[in-house]
């Protein structure tokens, strides 16, 4: 059974949320605060998504994020709130997240978010084998992991997934809708921003400095370039 975290503090809209997840044949755990949500991933570390609000009342939900990516670069992660400021959900992302949903949301949209972040973090049929080799990089295309000058790189899953996208097309401009339509999904309705949050994030991880990026450039008015 495909196992999702939802993390809010408030019963009814949790409710909401688990019924609508259940009736897409998810197994749903609960937790109402960040203290109950360790505990529940400790108790199920086969959990694929986890959904966290950001009002919570024992701790901030982007403290929740930090610490579980933390632990597990694998688990997909949706922040979930109402605030609708622009820092809000870079904040979000760039603590780990790999998606963000505003209140008031449908249960449509919720599902669809989470469908595709449960594909994108492996837990979809797709088996890839062997290795992408490019200059220091390493990509291990087996057990989805990347290597920088013999130097593991923690990576999420979803950051695993651009970094695979550029490395099969180098020296490829790829625009922000290619990145979310293969990355995200084609069915994916969220925003273009998410993709450059990801990539700010990965190049975090991969330049040597990212104020001056080498490996993943920026095209203007299109989207990015992986070159070595």
């Amino acid at each position: 059974m495909k196992k999702v975290l939802v993390l809010e503090d408030e019963t009814s809209i949790r409710s909401f949320v688990v019924i609508n997840l259940k009736r897409a044949g998810y197994e749903v755990i609960e937790a109402g605060t960040g203290a109950e949500a360790f505990e529940q991933l400790k108790a199920h570390p086969d959990t694929r998504v986890a959904i966290l609000d950001i009002m919570l009342p024992d701790m901030d939900g982007f403290e929740v994020c930090r610490r579980i990516r933390a632990s597990d670069p694998n688990i997909g992660i949706i922040i979930l709130s109402a605030r609708t400021q622009e820092m809000d959900k870079v904040t979000g992302l760039m603590t780990g997240a790999d998606d963000y949903v505003t209140k008031p949301f449908s249960p449509a949209e919720l599902t669809a978010r989470v469908d595709a972040l449960y594909r994108r973090t492996g837990g979809g049929d797709q088996q890839d084998t062997g290795e992408i080799v490019q200059g220091p990089f390493r990509l291990n295309t087996r057990n989805r992991t990347l290597e920088k000058n013999g130097q593991r790189i923690k990576l999420t899953q979803v950051e695993y997934n651009i970094m695979k996208m550029f490395m099969e097309n180098p020296g490829k401009a790829l625009s922000r809708e290619d990145i979310l339509n293969t990355v995200w999904g084609r069915d994916y309705f969220g925003e273009l921003k998410i993709a450059d949050v990801n990539i700010r994030r990965l190049r975090l991880k991969i330049e040597d400095d990212p104020q001056n990026p080498i490996y993943i450039t920026t095209v203007w008015g299109y989207g990015y370039k992986w070159g070595l």
